[in-house]
Formats: structure tokens, C-alpha cells, sequence
């Protein structure tokens, strides 16, 4: 059984509501076509469990919830908190940008303020600081320059620039590592063909990646790039251009075309961004880099790629039910070979020939 997130590697959490499926505090589940995710508490991403843990425990969770009274509910989404502390959200039969409204909302909203805490509290020490010092005697000119520094600011407001936010192999087989300027930093190229081309920055240099490792390069940064995740507002606008593509990769795709850097760019063409003193103001002219999408098209991006990898998933999951099925019914052949009797068997097989 997995223990931890898929997404950000933290642990998934346990709960003492359900035997046959102790993992997590917050799980949904959908009993008409058997889905059930448990809800990362540190990133707030939705881990779809494996096909062979889920079944048992959904029926199961069917009940708990029908027969919880601290439960709220839509006609298509419900929510429980039952007595363990486990928060049960039960799917119904939603449509598709509603319910993913209800999703995104949820994870991007639970960021967003938990961001927005984080930052006011450093931001508030910074001032306190600074107005103490000041108190004590020394002048508002000598702080002009701090205050002016856009670096230390956007420091303050988005975090240690250095910050390691995991590694990524390469397709020729190396596994760089990444840090927060890093998700800040890499854009998006342009195209002709229908692929994903992404420039990514890492702490070995700037690496041109397309397809597959172009997406798997952008799950890992776009957490990162929306850090301050959405409010109702946005995730609405984001959910809605997710449905005007109609497929997920149709999202990166326009985005990509609309405001992607050109690869031959004589001005952007060349050059390490993580490299010099003056990568920070470079990066902010820099066209396609992630971090200077518009918010609503940054949390699309994001929806996209949780909506892709889970389609995935369920191309796996089809996969192993139809190899479950034809083993089956190799058995079932077998068995009944087994057990009809001789001239039964004779009378079916004329009855073959001659239809």
C-alpha cells in the first residue's frame, strides 16, 4: 500500500477510520466509477490509489459517509468529518468543470493562504525590524537602499531563491538538481510541431527539453511557480480555459504558442540565466518564463498536467482490467470445457459450423 505523495514525495498520513485502507486523513472517493484518492496534507494533490486497494474500502466508505451527520453536500459533492478526524469527500455524478472548480479550488485556496501567512509574517518582522533600528537613531536614507532593492523585496515575498526543490533525470541519463529560482526561471520555446518545448534551468545549466521530459520538468516547477496558488476567482477562469482546450495538452500547447520565447532569439539565444549578477533582472524580461504568466493561465497549467497524469493512470488501470478479463475468460473456457458433457459439446459445435 503507498505511504507517501506522488507529487511532492511528503508522507501521506494514516487514519484509524478504515482497516482495509489506513492511509490518509482526507479521502475522496467516487463508488459509480470507483476512484479513490487520498489527499496529500502538505501539498494539498490528490494521489489516486492503487486498482487492487481501493474496492473493499470504497463500499466501505459509502456507508460511513451515509451514516455520518456532520457531512455537507451538493448535488454532486459531499463532505464528511467523521468522529477519527478524517475528512471523507464523496463524488457523485459531477460535471466535469464544476467538480474541478471544487478541486482546484480547494488545493489552490488552501496555498494561497497559507502563502499569503507565511509572507505577511516575514514581511511584518522585516518592517518591525527596520523600524526599530531606526528608532534607535539611525537614518531613513541609510535604509533607501534597502527599501529600493527590488532583490531583497522579491526575496522576502517568495522565498530563499536557493531553495531546493527536488531533482529530475535528464534524457541523457543525468539527474540534476532544482532549485525554487529555477521554476521562476524556466520558459517556455516556441514551436512549429504539436510537442511541448521547454528551457530548463538547473543547477548543472540550461537544458532544452521536449515531449515526455518537457512534462515531467514541469510537474516538478509549476508547484513552485504557483506558490501562491488562487483565489475562488481564478481557479474559475483557469478551470474554464482547462475546458476550452478540451485536452489537457491542448492548454500547454496555446499558452506555448501565444507566449513562448523563440529559440533563436539573438537576444535570448545564448547564455546560462542562473549564471551573473544580474540573472534576477534578466529572468523578468525573459519572454515564456513561467513565472510571468498570467495567473489564470500559471493554475491552468498546472490543472492540466494533475489532469493528464491521472488519464494515464486510468489507461493503466484499463489496461490491467482488460488483461484481468481475458485471463478470466480463458479460465471460464476452460472450466466449462471441463464439465459439459461429451455429446453436449458435439451439438455445440455443429451448431458452430452451421451458423
Amino acid at each position: 500500500m503507498f505511504t507517501t505523495c506522488i507529487h511532492c514525495n511528503g508522507s501521506l498520513g494514516s487514519n484509524e477510520a478504515f482497516e482495509l485502507f489506513p492511509v490518509g486523513s482526507r479521502l475522496a472517493f467516487d463508488s459509480r466509477l470507483g476512484r479513490l484518492w487520498v489527499i496529500c496534507a502538505g501539498c494539498g494533490r490528490w494521489n489516486l490509489s492503487p486498482l487492487d486497494e481501493r474496492w473493499e474500502a470504497i463500499e466501505v466508505m459509502e456507508a460511513r459517509f451515509r451514516d455520518t451527520r456532520l457531512r455537507v453536500s451538493t448535488d454532486h459533492v459531499g463532505l464528511a468529518r467523521l468522529r477519527e478526524g478524517v475528512d471523507l469527500i464523496r463524488i457523485g455524478e459531477p460535471q466535469r468543470p464544476e467538480m474541478a472548480a471544487w478541486r482546484y479550488g480547494d488545493q489552490f485556496g488552501r496555498r494561497r493562504n497559507r502563502q499569503l501567512l507565511v509572507s505577511g509574517a516575514v514581511v511584518g518582522s522585516a518592517v518591525a525590524i527596520m523600524g526599530g533600528i531606526m528608532a534607535a537613531g539611525a537614518s531613513i536614507a541609510s535604509f533607501a537602499g534597502v527599501y529600493a532593492n527590488t532583490d531583497i523585496w522579491d526575496t522576502l515575498i517568495h522565498g530563499r531563491p536557493g531553495k531546493s526543490i527536488g531533482h529530475i533525470a535528464l534524457p541523457d541519463g543525468r539527474v540534476v538538481g532544482l532549485q525554487r529560482r529555477h521554476a521562476r526561471m524556466s520558459a517556455l520555446v516556441r514551436s512549429n510541431d504539436d510537442e511541448l518545448h521547454l528551457r530548463l534551468e538547473s543547477t548543472q545549466g540550461t537544458h532544452m527539453l521536449t515531449g515526455e521530459d518537457a512534462m515531467k520538468a514541469a510537474h516538478r516547477l509549476m508547484p513552485t511557480v504557483n506558490r501562491f496558488g488562487g483565489g475562488k476567482d481564478k481557479v474559475r477562469d483557469a478551470v474554464q480555459l482547462l475546458e476550452a482546450a478540451g485536452d489537457p495538452l491542448r492548454v500547454w500547447k496555446t499558452v506555448q504558442q501565444q507566449h513562448g520565447w523563440k529559440p533563436f532569439d539573438k537576444q535570448w539565444g545564448k547564455g546560462n540565466w542562473t549564471d551573473g549578477n544580474n540573472s534576477r533582472k534578466n529572468i523578468r524580461k525573459l519572454p515564456g518564463a513561467l513565472h510571468s504568466l498570467d495567473v489564470r493561465e500559471r493554475l491552468a497549467l498546472e490543472m492540466a498536467l494533475h489532469e493528464e497524469s491521472e488519464r494515464r493512470a486510468m489507461e493503466g488501470e484499463l489496461h490491467l482490467l482488460e488483461s484481468a478479463w481475458r485471463e478470466a475468460e480463458e479460465i471460464a473456457k476452460i472450466a466449462d470445457a471441463m464439465f459439459t458433457p461429451a455429446d453436449i459439446e458435439e451439438r455445440l459445435a455443429e451448431i458452430r459450423r452451421t451458423s
